[in-house]
């Protein structure tokens, strides 16, 4: 009874901030979906506080099926979500592709998502993702440990620039640094594709205003918010806030990310960080909802990228 009538609390919370801003609902660019057998591996991953986690204690909040997980987003009312999955070895990534095609044919609010590795055949595989419909990548540098300025990827980054498929990259060091994390190697692809959509996951946590500069020299980098500003991030590596008036300046290139389901609090809380920077509810509605159904062309939305 207590858990339901929690839940119950949060869900009005949630949807009494999109409604407060005058928006038809949030559009959530960070979520996680993949195999239940590699999220299981994943929860484990943070249960038993990895290096990639920075050892730091991180309780799931969101450990449920699949299903139960997807109609809480819904009851939430984020009209639109992604399934973010990766390897992190090769031979992972193709058929990672061929789970999440199908999940999206059997969840019509999650955006087509896939993923890719540097390794032989990853041109054929992103491109097969592309024409099968894929509309997000997820790159996750850190856990995949690879350089995205790779030579072995810059066909794929050509290619999705040319097909205009933003990639949320997981590049910045936070929770904890990893061979080719940081702003570095992300600049090296962009100065070679700089038509590239990337959205940087995590505002770059730790490296904000790095990632700041990239997004403020190319004009199709973006950043998403997910868990950026909230009490958990701010205690380790808070955002500089003399760096706020950068981020306000870009709202339009600002996208609403969470991380659902892997949070260590409640989903309603990333929202509350976000309205406590104190930039306005124009800021808001843009980052929440009209910056990435633009982008993504969701019903509704009908001006230009």
């Amino acid at each position: 009874m207590g858990a339901h009538s929690d839940t119950r609390t949060e869900v009005s919370d949630v949807r009494r901030f999109w409604e407060g801003l005058g928006l038809p609902g949030l559009v959530d660019v960070h979520t996680h979906f993949m195999p239940e057998r590699v999220l299981r591996k994943v929860w484990a991953y943070f249960d038993a506080l990895g290096p990639l986690t920075g050892g730091i204690e991180w309780p799931i909040t969101y450990r449920k099926e699949e299903g139960e997980r997807a109609d809480l987003l819904r009851e939430f009312g984020v009209r639109a979500f992604t399934a973010m999955l990766y390897p992190h070895k090769p031979g992972m990534a193709r058929p990672l592709n061929d789970w999440a095609a199908g999940f999206a044919g059997r969840t019509p609010d999650c955006l087509h998502t896939a993923t890719l590795f540097p390794e032989p055949g990853v041109a054929e595989y992103v491109r097969d993702a592309v024409e099968a419909g894929a509309r997000v990548f997820k790159a996750h540098v850190q856990v995949g440990a690879y350089d995205p300025a790779d030579a072995s990827l810059d066909e794929v980054w050509g290619l999705l620039a040319e097909a205009g498929v933003p990639v949320v990259i997981h590049c910045g060091s936070g929770p904890a640094p990893g061979r080719h994390t940081g702003p570095g190697p992300v600049a090296r692809v962009l100065e070679r594709h700089p038509r590239l959509r990337l959205i940087v996951a995590h505002l770059g946590m730790p490296e904000y205003e790095d990632f700041l500069d990239l997004a403020e020299r190319y004009g199709e980098v973006r950043l998403d918010t997910t868990m950026a500003f909230t009490d958990f991030s701010e205690r380790m590596m808070p955002f500089p806030r003399r760096a706020l008036p950068r981020l306000a300046a870009l709202g339009d290139r600002v996208l609403l990310g969470s991380d659902f389901p892997n949070i260590p609090y409640p989903y309603v809380h990333q929202l509350d960080a976000l309205e406590r920077l104190g930039l306005g509810e124009a800021w808001l509605r843009a980052v929440c909802h009209d910056n990435a159904a633009r982008l993504f062309g969701l019903p509704g939305e009908d001006l230009p990228v």
